[in-house]
């Protein structure tokens, strides 16, 4: 290590931070959803792809779709739209289908989201190339780099990195310190007592699986001018993001967000000072917990 200039380790970690923040913002909705709904969302790698292309669609297919001329969805307005549309089906996912297994083991559920991604999958690749569509629509207040002093690092990436740490933060105090994260959480531990006050659960589960939905959709839409749009992109990534979840404590936000940017920032460094195995890491570490705390780092045990 001692060998490794300086520079080459500084460069590293900052792009294990870029990674290590699409983990931390896409293991949040998964957090989210399993926190409040005890569902293992299998197909939260599918609503991130979703969140991709509907940049994609709204930038170069929807004028032709609609045949209205001009009729373009630029980033910033798909940043705004793009993630309430997958909150929406997200939505429609839990009253049709997650609703009527709620009572069934979570097994039950990872099996049905775990072919619905399936399905949004093979849909996505049919209607487009399965090799995947460069976004074109990067904003070009957003274009070239940054002088760090070590690197010269992209712009957009500095901005990704914000917006998914913003929305950490405003998802953890939203459930953490406001009323209606107390009437959430309070609607996972005791549904019946929450519904004797008043309070509509159902509409509360809905709310929730919107939540995780949109922050995997928005997750989504920055990604796009980083990685090729791709049926498959969320595929490849959704076994990770699991496994940061695992390490994390299943449902614990603080431990989504904390153990993600960790784990990127280990993979960078990772890869300076043994490439081959950057990409096994997640999972060394993840058996290591589980052995040592099955619940997890931030998880509270059973």
């Amino acid at each position: 290590m001692s060998d490794i200039p300086l520079q080459a380790v500084l460069s590293q970690v900052m792009l294990g931070l870029n990674n290590g923040a699409f983990y931390a913002l896409l293991s949040l909705g998964l957090a989210v959803i399993y926190g409040m709904l005890e569902v293992v969302n299998f197909a939260h790698g599918a609503l991130y792809m979703m969140g991709a292309f509907g940049a994609l669609i709204g930038l170069e297919y929807l004028e032709a779709w609609t045949g209205i001329p001009g009729l373009r969805l630029t980033f910033w307005w798909a940043l705004l739209l793009v993630p309430l549309v997958v909150g929406a089906f997200g939505v429609l996912v839990e009253a049709l289908l997650l609703r009527r297994i709620a009572r069934l083991e979570p097994i039950y559920g990872l099996l049905l989201t775990f072919g619905l991604a399936l399905i949004l999958e093979g849909v996505f690749a049919n209607g487009f190339s399965a090799a995947g569509e460069p976004y074109n629509g990067k904003p070009e207040a957003l274009e070239g780099v940054v002088n760090l002093g070590f690197m010269f690092f992209p712009r957009y990436r500095l901005f990704s990195m914000l917006v998914a740490v913003l929305s950490c933060v405003a998802v953890w105090w939203v459930i953490e310190r406001t009323r209606l994260g107390a009437q959430l959480r309070a609607g996972t531990e005791n549904p019946a007592v929450t519904s004797a006050f008043g309070i509509n659960v159902p509409r509360l589960r809905s709310l929730t699986y919107f939540l995780g939905a949109a922050l995997a959709g928005l997750a989504g839409v920055v990604a796009a001018p980083i990685y090729s749009v791709g049926p498959h992109m969320g595929a490849e990534l959704i076994i990770v993001v699991f496994a940061v979840v695992v390490i994390g404590g299943m449902g614990s936000i603080l431990g989504a967000v904390m153990t993600g940017l960790a784990l990127g920032v280990l993979e960078g460094l990772v890869k300076v000072v043994y490439p081959p195995m950057a990409n096994t890491v997640v999972f060394v570490i993840m058996a290591l917990v589980l052995l040592w705390r099955p619940a997890g780092l931030f998880g509270r045990e059973a």
